[in-house]
This record gives C-alpha cells, sequence and structure tokens, in this order.
C-alpha cells in the first residue's frame, strides 16, 4: 500500500518545510510571547491599570487565532509563501509603528493587528503546510516544526528583558522589527507545498469538512476554555515576581515555559507516532489544569516556580504539537488549513477573555483566587475531552 504514496511523503524535502516552519514560529511567537517583558515598563509609562496593559497581549492573541480560519484557507489555495511574506511586512511594520506611539489605544491598533496578522499568517499556514508532507511520520514532524514557538520564547523572553533594560522598550521594538525581517524573509524560502496532490486545488468549503461535527464541537470548547487559563503566566508572571518582591528572573521563567514546551512538542510528538495522539492530547490538559497548583504552592520560592514553568511548559508543548495531530486525525489532511484556523478561533476567544479578566480579578481579590479560578478552566477544559475517542486506524 505504501507504493502508491507520492514520492514526497516523508521524503527528505518535507523536512526542509519543517525547518522553515520552525524558524516561523520561533520568530513570531518569539516576539508574542516576550510581551511579559514589556509589561512593567510599559504600565509605568503610560500609567494603565493591569487589565489594560493585559490587553496588548490578548487583542494580539485573539487576531492572530481569529484570522487563522481566514489565513488557513487563504493558504490552501494559493500556498503559504505569499501569505507568510504578507504577515511578515504587517509584523515589521506594526513593531516600528508600536515603538513611537504615544496612546495606548493606538498601541492596541497597531501592536494588535501588526503582530496579530504576522503570527496569524505564519502560524496555521506553515503547519498545515507540513501536514501535507508527511504520513507516516506526521506527528513528529509537525512536534519538530512548533518546538520553534518554545525556543523562540526561550530566547525571546530573556533577551527582550535585558533590551528593555539596556535600551528600552521602545528601541526593543524595532530591534525586533528588524530581527522579524530577517529571519521571516529565511522562512520564506522553504515556505512550498509539494506538487501534484498537494498542489493548488479546489478547496472543499469548511463547514463540509466540519459540518455539526460533535466532535469539532468538543474540541473547540476544550482549546477555548484551556486558553482561558494558559495565556495568563506569560503575561503576569513578571508584576507576579514584582509584587511579592521575589529575587528572580520573570524573563527566565517564561523563558523555561518555552524551553520545556520543546521537550512537549518533540517528545510527545514523536511519542504520539507510536501512541494515540488523542490521549496524549486529553493528558497534556489535565497537566495544564494541575500545573497551576504548582503556582499556587510557590509563593514566594523562586525555585518552585520554575518547577511550575517546567511542568506547564511540557504540557503546554504537547497541547500545540498534538492539536494539529488530533485534528488531522478526525478531519484529513486535506484542507487541514481551514480546520486548524477554525479550531484556533477558540484560542483567540479564550486568549482575548483569559488575560485581561485575569488582571481585574488581580486587581480586585489578588493572584491566589486568580490561580485557582484558572486551574478550574483548566479542568473544565479537560473534561470537555473526555468523550471523544481515537480514530481507527
Amino acid at each position: 500500500m505504501n507504493d502508491s504514496r507520492p514520492a514526497y511523503i516523508d521524503s527528505a524535502a518535507g523536512w526542509v518545510v519543517v525547518a522553515a516552519t520552525f524558524v516561523a514560529t520561533f520568530t513570531v511567537f518569539g516576539i508574542a510571547y516576550s510581551f511579559g517583558s514589556f509589561f512593567g515598563s510599559m504600565a509605568d509609562e503610560f500609567g494603565s491599570a493591569r487589565s489594560a496593559i493585559a490587553l496588548f497581549f490578548s487583542i494580539t492573541t485573539f487576531l492572530y487565532f481569529a484570522l487563522g480560519v481566514v489565513t488557513g484557507r487563504v493558504a490552501d489555495r494559493i500556498g503559504p509563501r505569499p501569505v507568510l511574506l504578507f504577515g511578515t511586512a504587517c509584523l515589521v511594520i506594526g513593531l516600528l509603528i508600536t515603538s513611537r506611539v504615544q496612546s495606548l489605544w493606538l498601541g492596541y491598533l497597531t501592536y494588535g493587528l501588526g503582530v496579530g496578522i504576522g503570527v496569524a499568517c505564519a502560524y496555521v499556514p506553515m503547519v498545515a503546510t507540513v501536514g501535507l508532507w508527511f504520513e507516516r511520520r506526521r506527528s513528529a514532524a509537525l512536534g519538530a516544526s512548533v518546538a520553534g514557538i518554545g525556543v523562540g520564547t526561550l530566547v525571546a523572553a530573556p533577551l527582550t528583558e535585558e533590551l528593555i533594560e539596556r535600551h528600552g522598550w521602545r528601541q526593543t521594538y524595532v530591534f525586533m522589527a528588524v530581527a522579524a525581517a530577517i529571519l521571516l524573509s529565511l522562512a520564506s524560502i522553504g515556505a512550498r507545498r509539494p506538487a501534484g496532490p498537494g498542489g493548488p486545488v479546489a478547496v472543499v468549503p469548511l463547514r463540509q469538512v466540519i459540518g455539526g461535527s460533535r466532535t469539532f464541537g468538543l474540541l473547540y470548547t476544550s482549546t477555548a476554555l484551556v486558553a482561558f487559563s494558559l495565556f495568563i503566566p506569560f503575561v503576569f508572571l513578571d508584576d507576579y515576581i514584582g509584587e511579592k518582591g521575589i529575587t528572580g528572573s520573570a524573563g527566565l521563567l517564561v523563558g523555561t515555559i518555552g524551553f520545556t514546551s520543546v521537550i512537549g512538542r518533540l517528545g510527545l510528538g514523536a511519542v504520539a507516532a507510536v501512541l494515540t495522539p488523542l490521549r496524549l492530547y486529553q493528558g497534556s490538559f489535565l497537566v495544564i489544569a494541575l500545573s497551576f497548583l504548582l503556582w499556587l504552592a510557590a509563593g514566594t520560592n523562586y525555585a518552585m516556580l520554575v518547577v511550575f514553568a517546567v511542568v506547564l511548559g511540557v504540557a503546554y508543548g504537547g497541547f500545540i504539537a498534538l492539536a494539529p495531530a488530533v485534528a488531522a486525525d478526525f478531519f484529513g489532511p486535506v484542507g487541514l488549513g481551514g480546520v486548524l484556523g477554525a479550531l484556533y478561533t477558540a484560542a483567540g476567544v479564550g486568549g482575548l477573555i483569559g488575560p485581561p479578566a485575569a488582571g481585574a480579578l488581580i486587581d480586585r481579590f489578588g493572584y491566589s483566587s486568580t490561580i485557582l479560578v484558572a486551574m478550574g478552566f483548566g479542568l473544565v477544559s479537560f473534561a470537555a475531552l473526555l468523550p471523544l475517542r481515537p480514530t481507527a486506524t
């Protein structure tokens, strides 16, 4: 049966696309997930509440997940390269303008649209393209390609913290814009679909693929709920350390989440080639929820916060790496860009609501109550996945 497979399936050329996707996700998510390092400086300059500054991250997160359904479908039709290059231009221009804004509301527009469109054009289109190049090694290839998210977070969060301390937050955004232009231009070289069946085709309407699918509904609900909790540490760890007077780097903690997420992405992505991706995916959601107990127990203990970052990072990496594989198992690899884009609008909703809501809760009730609320949303997200059963192979 394998003899009838196209020659490009599981080929060396596919791994070039994996490398390009790694660079693209490294760049855009390194920028997006380093926002916590900017939190204090921007709050001080604009004199704003936690919830107002958190909206920078939330609007951006909502846009890149919500727009994924558009960029994914466009890439299904015309290929990932033009989509990626358009996103690169938006990201670079958005960062440069944000470095000069004098109004918080204008910053929402420039940063939110620039980074939001940039990530949307790099993430779903590139990851979906990887799925077209692989069959037997699909889970491992997808895990490797999205490992760029974790490595980008590991590198960018501590680096931006240092750059902001030396040059200020405005000049740091200029540095980011230059780096993004270079790295994403390089990634575009390897952004291509396979010839033949993976090339330009008539795309099946998305509603026909997912229809009234109960499976899609459960995946969507669980993703929205877990996203409510997941992005809170990325935004508030820096503020938490400052409020508690803890000696230690918040950028290093966020970087640790990124680094250990690579272990989750690569490790669980590889294991999913042997075991059931869905079961590993469900387990990742449970661990994400329970990891917040470690944050709650940490108090002012920095070493315990590192443990929290490690556990959350591995589970978060599993969630990100396995989501495309689970979607491909249920709905197939052709048109995966549209399916992933539709699914990730749920993460956009959770990401839009979670950090500002957490900021408001922290202002009123403090961190302990907010962390418990985050854990509760994580547990409900895990429960929403339990009715799903693995597909027959």
